[in-house]
């Protein structure tokens, strides 16, 4: 499990870099200005899910769930706000399946 580092978005732009996912997942800092950029170039669609760790008002939340398409596939997902998705100690864990060929950036706006 790797921890994925932020990248921040600028008016000038900025030109990502992505890291392979994790086969046990990785983790990240989630925000309210925070989205996951993924890639997949692999043969199959991959599944991500971002883990929801704690209840609201009692009530569990669903984890959520992004399908990648094969081959050419990206999604931009969030944002992936820490009221929902952070663990205790500030980070958010992240899962793809399958991991072949499927690359993952951290980006935060402003």
């Amino acid at each position: 499990m790797a921890a994925l580092p932020t990248q921040v978005l600028t008016p000038t732009g900025i030109a990502p870099t992505y890291a392979a996912v994790g086969g046990s997942g990785d983790t990240f800092t989630p925000g309210d200005h925070v989205f996951l950029h993924v890639k997949n170039a692999g043969g199959a669609s991959t599944t991500v899910t971002v883990t929801t760790p704690g209840t609201v008002e009692g009530l569990a939340v669903s984890d959520l769930t992004v399908t990648v398409p094969a081959s050419t596939g990206d999604r931009m997902i969030g944002p992936l706000p820490s009221r929902l998705f952070a663990r205790a100690d500030g980070q958010a864990d992240v899962v793809c399946s399958p991991t072949t060929s499927v690359t993952i950036a951290v980006v935060r706006v402003g």
